[in-house]
């Protein structure tokens, strides 16, 4: 019992056709003719003035993580490790400790992230039951010349306050 197979004949056979010269001529000549019409007129070219403008970002747009509060103050993570399991990139790393506030059993004792390997998928943010993980902070430039300061810990996440109102980041617009 064979698979039915059916041979297909290649085109491209003479030597010409083979070095694609004639594809090549034709992906430059489109080139060619956006540069020269962009060179001799650039009133329709789309330009960014970053960092002097600072562009417009949505409120559901990924940014740098946070960790979110309660109202009366207490850490809203039960260090339930969700959303540690589901990152792709394995760069968020919790360690769990007893809670005493009676909102839960667990809190995290020390919640780290490594931005230098996180993909800003925002399935830690998906995975998360308590909503305690966001990605709102509008920061989407994240760089240092020292990898250590990537390297983002408990305190910080806390104190880094969220870009927009609850109600604003809810509807997921501006």
């Amino acid at each position: 019992m064979g698979a039915k197979v059916r041979v297909i004949e290649r085109k491209g056979r003479t030597f010409l056709e083979q070095l694609y010269l004639l594809e090549v001529f034709k992906g430059m000549t489109v080139t060619l003719g956006h540069f020269f019409r962009n060179l001799l007129d650039n009133s329709r070219l789309y330009v960014r003035h970053y960092p002097e403008v600072q562009p417009d970002i949505p409120a559901r747009w990924r940014g740098r993580h946070r960790l979110t509060r309660h109202q009366d103050g207490t850490v809203k993570c039960v260090a339930c490790f969700m959303c540690q399991t589901n990152c792709p990139s394995n760069c968020i790393r919790i360690e769990a400790g007893e809670r005493f506030d009676g909102r839960s059993e667990k809190m995290p004792v020390r919640f780290e992230i490594d931005l230098l390997e996180c993909i800003y998928c925002g399935y830690c943010v998906e995975a998360c039951p308590m909503d305690a993980i966001r990605m709102d902070t509008g920061i989407f430039s994240v760089n240092s010349n020292d990898r250590q300061s990537l390297l983002i810990g408990l305190e910080q996440l806390l104190e880094t306050p969220g870009a927009y109102d609850e109600e604003i980041y809810q509807k997921g617009a501006r």
